[in-house]
């Protein structure tokens, strides 16, 4: 049922309750960033990782790629992204994604926006998007605005991880009574699915009938849980206009 809800939420591409009880980095991280951008009762916790190790070959970039790409596109900035590697460069969607998360830090007087002709102000655009990231304490060593206009793919993930994980996308649920939370999209406790039912049940209540809800001890419970969280994504899709007219 989880699947099913995240066909609403448009993870349907890629999300499948195996991947989900199995423990796909990548693919939890979508779907969480996709929960995460409906609304937000979390709180940051300030650990931080190199993304760029994660990466193994091409398959994985592309996938990398595809997350990143839903996730930027679902917070409501002006430049739809096509294609990640290509559509940054310029450095616009970079800026506008930062100042969608913290307002007030880009300076758009010094700022140029497409279409952009001229290459030097392209890595203008993207020096600053590096002068940001280093005042963010991001980990930026030897990262220069150049990288990204070149198309750096380890670069471009790396910064758009610690952008990621900036937005809260390391918490805990805060509900009354329950305490469940994560380290990583690789923590083996994600594979019971109830933490991905308390984020939903953090942002509606409604949607989650607890009841229905196995401890996730056995493999079957959890591939239960995984489907049923699927479902409830569905669920709030469809009870998100109502919502927000409360």
């Amino acid at each position: 049922m989880v699947i099913e809800h995240a066909k609403k939420l448009d993870c349907k591409r890629y999300l499948t309750p195996k991947d989900m009880v199995e423990g796909s980095t990548n693919l939890n991280l979508a779907f969480v960033a996709q929960i995460f951008q409906h609304k937000n009762d979390l709180t940051v916790d300030s650990k931080m990782m190199s993304f760029a190790e994660m990466m193994t070959d091409d398959d994985q970039v592309c996938r990398d790629e595809r997350t990143f790409r839903l996730w930027i596109n679902s917070l409501g900035i002006s430049t739809y992204v096509k294609n990640l590697f290509e559509d940054v460069r310029n450095g616009w969607v970079l800026l506008e994604v930062l100042e969608k998360l913290f307002p007030g830090t880009v300076n758009w007087k010094q700022s140029n926006k497409p279409p952009i002709k001229m290459p030097f102000r392209k890595v203008e655009n993207c020096n600053q998007v590096v002068r940001i990231g280093k005042d963010l304490k991001f980990l930026m060593v030897n990262v220069v605005g150049n990288d990204i206009v070149q198309g750096n793919k380890k670069l471009i993930l790396a910064f758009l991880w610690q952008l990621m994980r900036s937005n809260n996308l390391q918490f805990k649920v805060k509900l009354p009574g329950r305490t469940s939370q994560m380290d990583s999209f690789k923590d083996k406790r994600l594979s019971n699915g109830i933490f991905f039912l308390e984020i939903l049940s953090a942002v509606e209540p409604r949607v989650v009938n607890w009841s229905l809800i196995t401890r996730g001890e056995y493999d079957e419970d959890k591939k239960l849980n995984a489907t049923y969280t699927i479902s409830v994504a569905r669920k709030f899709a469809r009870l998100r206009p109502a919502i927000g007219r409360q």
